[in-house]
């Protein structure tokens, strides 16, 4: 990633925060270069188990130019979809949890060295999450190939 998208990623992430110009100067000198954000205002996060996280993510990188960012965390045994704030209220779905309105979640600087939780796919700082409906196809397929023990 590049500086000036790693800046744009950083400008939109940190709009999140009560005080964005606070939070950004905290989360640029954090060694950890980690920051706990709030969930449910431009952003909802549905976070699966990593096993079916990476080839939900596999199936989206082939139906849609972009997906919204996508995180991996606790060595890549979660990974967590940004989607329109608001999902996690209307999502039904077994296994699914959902960082929404009330949710702080931890996420890392875009564009530093990851460690537990790192970018499978980084903000671009244009706003672009992933659509819950194309998610939730890409949920089931990635769930229907695990069934059949295809990786």
């Amino acid at each position: 990633m590049s500086a000036a998208g790693a800046n744009h990623a950083v400008d939109w992430l940190v709009a999140a925060a009560p005080d964005p110009g606070a939070c950004r100067r905290r989360w640029e000198r954090d060694p950890l270069g980690v920051a706990l954000l709030p969930a449910g205002r431009l952003w909802d996060v549905l976070i699966v188990d990593g096993t079916l996280g990476a080839p939900a993510l596999a199936v989206l990188r082939r139906v849609l130019a972009r997906p919204g960012p996508v995180l991996a965390g606790s060595g890549d045994s979660r990974t967590g979809f940004f989607v329109p704030p608001g999902t996690t209220g209307r999502w039904l779905g077994t296994g699914v949890r959902g960082a929404g309105r009330g949710s702080w979640i931890v996420v890392p600087f875009p564009g530093r060295a990851p460690g537990r939780v790192r970018w499978l796919v980084p903000p671009d700082g244009s706003g672009t999450l992933t659509d819950p409906f194309v998610l939730e196809l890409a949920l089931h397929e990635a769930a229907a190939s695990l069934a059949r023990g295809e990786r």
